[in-house]
């Protein structure tokens, strides 16, 4: 089990770090000057050179690729000075050189050339919103998903299958902004009346007695975002369950005399949760990366809104910052997806 888990943690770093090679070179290439962007355009030349030292745009690709690196890494070789401290925060752990340590620090992902803004505090900001929009949809998705696949399989062609199966690919089909729009105007404008909802609004409303949670503003952005993955599970726990449903053992219970609800819910929909969990551990990561546009539609505060934000600007850090951030996301989820298969599957052991 733990060699198996430092395998899958060893291999998520591979992938991390291609990730972050992959983003790099990316947004390297494309067009744009950072030290204007952070400066202005009116800044006198010592200082736009600052900049330019500072975010190592002086040297080759390479060395800007490791300079990147660097930063990002939580253990690296830095000097020991006052600059230094006060730029990444670190902890001395060995010293390797005359004035240089080997420190322990949290990831830095530069800074925004608009705001100037540690791009890691733009992150931990925004995650909040974008973490509860998802689980929320994930939530929604999983329950009405498994539960409208069961009915589905259990009476497989029937009127009640084909009307959950044509959902389904509804669901599949429209793009989250345009279900987005369709919501929003729908359920928060014409009926508002009656929904009690907005088209806008964000999970905390802030006023001068503090910060108030209102959850009725996630209903409509998490339902948008959740119809795709719940159209998916759908199809997945019909399948899954139909397969099952066939096999002896299913049989055999049936001949026992055990209660129906008991051979659906203990024996057959136990066996047939694998593709599931695998749909709902992949969905839960990307929900975190798909919500941009329906954040966008709903004037949600998350990190979809500022990566838009990021790219009609051009700040290159939180665009690259946020799209790591969301690739570690997923090999986390993975990995735990991995061990949380043994658990369900009694056939799944880890070796």
């Amino acid at each position: 089990m733990f060699r198996y888990l430092l395998y899958r943690l060893l291999y998520g770093l591979m992938v991390l770090l291609g990730a972050t090679v992959v983003v790099f070179f990316i947004f390297n290439v494309l067009p744009g000057d950072p030290v204007a962007m952070m400066a202005g355009q009116r800044t006198d030349v010592s200082t736009r050179e600052a900049i330019a030292k500072e975010l190592g745009l002086f040297e080759p690709l390479h060395k800007q690729l490791y300079l990147y690196m660097r930063d990002l890494s939580p253990v690296s070789v830095h000097e020991d000075s006052e600059q230094e401290f006060e730029k990444y925060d670190y902890k001395k752990m060995l010293k390797v050189g005359d004035n240089s340590y080997l420190v322990l620090k949290s990831p830095y992902m530069r800074r925004s050339f608009q705001s100037n803004k540690r791009v890691s505090e733009i992150i931990w900001e925004n995650l909040e919103g974008t973490f509860w929009l998802a689980f929320v949809a994930m939530l929604f998705a999983t329950f009405f998903g498994v539960l409208m696949g069961i009915l589905a399989s259990l009476k497989p062609n029937s009127p009640l299958d084909h009307f959950m199966v044509s959902l389904s690919v509804i669901g599949i089909s429209a793009p989250s902004f345009v279900l987005g729009a369709i919501v929003a105007m729908v359920f928060g404008f014409y009926l508002s009346e009656y929904t009690g909802l907005n088209p806008t609004g964000q999970l905390w409303d802030v006023d001068l007695d503090g910060r108030k949670l209102v959850w009725k503003n996630i209903i409509l952005p998490a339902f948008t975002l959740g119809l795709r993955p719940l159209a998916i599970i759908v199809q997945l726990t019909r399948s899954s369950m139909l397969d099952v449903l066939s096999q002896d053992y299913i049989r055999t219970a049936r001949a026992k005399g055990l209660y129906y609800y008991q051979i659906i819910l203990k024996h057959a929909l136990k066996n047939a949760m694998n593709p599931v969990i695998t749909a709902v551990s992949g969905w839960l990561a990307s929900l975190m990366a798909g919500a941009f546009f329906v954040e966008k539609v709903f004037n949600w505060n998350g990190l979809g809104r500022v990566t838009i934000d990021a790219i009609y600007n051009l700040d290159f850090p939180i665009i690259m910052g946020v799209t790591i951030f969301v690739a570690f996301i997923f090999i986390v989820v993975n990995i735990f997806v991995d061990m949380l298969y043994a658990l369900v599957d009694p056939r799944v052991r880890i070796k």
